[in-house]
């Protein structure tokens, strides 16, 4: 038997209650199926990478950022208590619950993802806690240096074939490609952040998010 391709580590910087970063995630749950890649799910907050410009956005987005400090931090906790291996599944319940199914942000609906995922309950004290805010601004930190400040989640690091690493933002997409299409935007996301000097493609977003039932 011909022996199997190392897989490639792809960092992905998250932050649970962004919907786009959301669809990316799962599309990279697809690439792990058709490429040889294995994503390591790392922790970074849109309520940190804005804290310093709430007056400049709109109050309905202030309002969301604000709450937005609450999941983070419980994704951060379990991660500092747990290891890194937890977030996967963290995130798979948190996202599900707050996106597929529209749930609301509250204690109940963290600890419910937090016992789906095999963790404790009383991890969603770290919700109201500045406990972790240290650790959490450093993975953020990690993340975001590596593409810069004007940008969101997720960002995805991979290595480069020169030793640097191969860092973006996005690519944002609706609904989550699947199968063949999944490996083809794998494929071109890659050759496109590797090439030296590019740095955006873009158009008007015209559709929102389209989750899986």
């Amino acid at each position: 038997m011909a022996d199997m391709p190392e897989k490639t580590v792809a960092d992905f910087w998250f932050d649970p209650r962004c919907p786009w970063a959301w669809l990316t995630s799962r599309w990279m749950l697809e690439v792990e199926k058709v490429r040889p890649v294995r994503v390591r799910w790392r922790v970074m907050s849109l309520s940190v990478l804005n804290e310093n410009r709430l007056d400049e956005l709109p109050a309905e987005y202030g309002e969301l950022l604000r709450a937005a400090w609450a999941p983070v931090r419980v994704c951060i906790a379990a991660e500092q208590r747990y290891g890194r291996e937890v977030l996967g599944p963290l995130y798979t319940a948190l996202g599900t619950r707050f996106h597929n199914r529209g749930e609301e942000q509250s204690r109940d609906t963290l600890v419910a993802a937090l016992e789906e995922a095999g963790l404790p309950a009383e991890l969603a004290d770290a919700a109201e806690s500045t406990e972790y805010d240290e650790a959490l601004r450093a993975s953020h930190k990690e993340g975001i240096d590596l593409v810069g400040q004007d940008v969101g989640t997720p960002v995805i690091a991979v290595p480069g074939a020169d030793g640097e690493r191969i860092a973006f933002f996005g690519p944002v997409v609706t609904p989550a490609p699947k199968g063949e299409a999944a490996a083809k935007l794998w494929d071109g996301t890659l050759m496109v952040a590797s090439t030296p000097g590019f740095y955006e493609i873009k158009r008007t977003r015209e559709q929102g998010p389209i989750f899986d039932d």
